[in-house]
């Protein structure tokens, strides 16, 4: 069949769907573009291949992000087009679809390379969210290059996160620790870092070229936690709809990062002490057995001594995730690192923002050396953010600042005061959750176009994750204005 393609400019994502049936080809095209996909089809391995090439060797051409391949394809199988894909790196990720779908053509695929499985019919939410974590897969393969060539030689602590001691002795360990298998914990307050280190970890291993898959315990459910790590069958429970590949097996032959794994419960906690003595799990509602070879760092914004004293996290699992613990400390802890990295901090923004913001005055400096960070590195990156939003010249100086960071004793402004009528207003007869709502309804709004609603961001600068912000979003019924989309551009 011919090849179809749509101009590649202003699309979310290009996007090569392999089916040999032409119209599932041409519906699911149709479907993708109304979302703003810019798509290609193509009948068969070799066409899709030759596309491919063509795409990531001529200089002129949009390189696909994404190839949606059927399995069952004449000629060639869409498994033998992923193993091709790999074998010439093409650079795109590959989602498989299949009418007849099996544990064991999702683990032949996710172990040669796709970032995922999806069974016809398709739901619509299932093709964007497949999609979605993708198009994340191929952003972050394409980090992980660009890592790769900036970190080439010796890892060097200045360069990704700061040069206090200590941190020169974190990496010191990153360098010791990165070879070999070994789990890894990491502890401190959120902020610090965790995750850079964890990816630092995974980029100096033999498995660098391998999955990288990071996930927030405590940003997912309970009831949906043990899903997301080790997969589902179809009709496990009520809405299990088709087989759902967990990130265990996605990170497969590479490494899975668990973060807050403080916030497990114990009957998670006891299926990862099993996962992680043997390497091996049951999706849910299945009883075949899958065996990984995946190497596990974690991380906790508690003392998990402390939750082990307090009967909340099991001595065995702690014992067994405890091999090489890495502390990193709270920003206020290490002061000189606050001027280099709100340096390289305003560098980015300003950048991304196309300003010419190139320093800070002495006394911005100083009110920035004096602030206590609660929320650590991230709060300082997003404060750096807001100043270089805010400056009105070349300099960030303490007007554009936060109050709190200016005057670190400062009482916030209580709400009545702001309100001068309140003191005489007649008292209306309410529950404290309704009267909170509309403030917190502004405030979410405020920032959620402050970010062009960019929902990772808003809840990154709130300090909370985006569970909680998509949860505080869907009960005051907060939607975007046909304004808001059109400024979100």
């Amino acid at each position: 069949m011919s090849l179809r393609i749509s101009p590649p400019k202003g699309s979310a994502g290009r996007v090569l769907i392999v089916d040999d049936d032409p119209i599932v080809a041409d519906s699911l095209a149709e479907f993708l573009r109304g979302d703003g996909f810019d798509c290609a089809t193509a009948g068969n391995a070799g066409e899709a291949l030759a596309l491919l090439q063509r795409a990531s060797d001529d200089a002129d051409t949009t390189p696909f992000d994404v190839a949606l391949c059927d399995i069952s394809l004449p000629g060639e199988s869409g498994i033998e087009l992923l193993r091709e894909i790999r074998r010439q790196r093409l650079g795109c990720a590959v989602v498989m679809l299949t009418g007849y779908g099996t544990i064991e053509s999702a683990v032949e695929s996710l172990r040669l390379g796709a970032s995922d499985y999806l069974v016809k019919p398709i739901v619509d939410a299932e093709i964007r969210s497949s999609l979605e974590r993708a198009l994340q897969q191929r952003a972050l393969l394409a980090e992980n290059r660009t890592l790769r060539s900036r970190l080439e030689g010796r890892l060097s602590a200045s360069e990704v996160i700061g040069s206090d001691h200590r941190m020169a002795r974190i990496f010191e360990l990153v360098e010791a620790v990165a070879p070999s298998k070994t789990t890894v914990l990491m502890c401190g307050e959120s902020g610090t870092g965790k995750s850079l280190i964890a990816h630092a970890i995974h980029q100096r291993s033999p498995r660098h070229d391998k999955p990288y898959v990071e996930i927030s315990c405590g940003s997912i459910p309970e009831t949906l936690l043990e899903s997301e790590l080790f997969g589902h069958v179809k009709g496990a429970f009520t809405g299990a709809h088709a087989d759902k590949v967990g990130r265990f097996l996605a990170a497969n032959t590479g490494t899975i990062f668990l973060d807050e794994i403080n916030s497990a419960s114990p009957g998670m906690q006891l299926k990862l002490l099993r996962v992680l003595q043997e390497r091996r799990f049951e999706p849910v509602g299945s009883t075949q057995t899958i065996e990984v070879d995946v190497r596990v760092v974690l991380a906790s914004n508690q003392p998990l001594e402390q939750l082990v004293a307090d009967g909340r996290f099991r001595q065995d699992l702690y014992y067994r995730i405890n091999v090489v613990q890495i502390e990193l400390p709270p920003l206020r802890d290490r002061v000189s690192d606050i001027p280099l990295l709100a340096e390289r901090f305003l560098h980015k923004h300003s950048a991304d923002l196309g300003r010419q913001v190139v320093g800070f005055t002495p006394e911005a400096m100083k009110a920035l050396m004096g602030y206590r960070y609660p929320g650590n590195v991230r709060e300082l990156q997003n404060i750096i953010e807001r100043a270089a939003v805010l400056a009105k010249g070349q300099t960030i100086t303490p007007e554009d600042l936060p109050p709190q960071v200016v005057d670190p004793g400062r009482t916030p402004t209580p709400v009545s005061a702001t309100h001068a009528d309140d003191a005489e207003s007649p008292w209306e007869p309410m529950t404290l959750d309704a009267a909170l709502r509309e403030p917190e309804r502004r405030i979410l709004l405020k920032a959620l176009r402050a970010n062009h609603w960019n929902r990772q961001k808003t809840a990154e600068q709130l300090g909370i994750n985006r569970t909680t912000l998509y949860k505080k979003l869907k009960a005051l019924d907060i939607e975007p204005t046909e304004d808001d989309i059109r400024d979100a551009g």
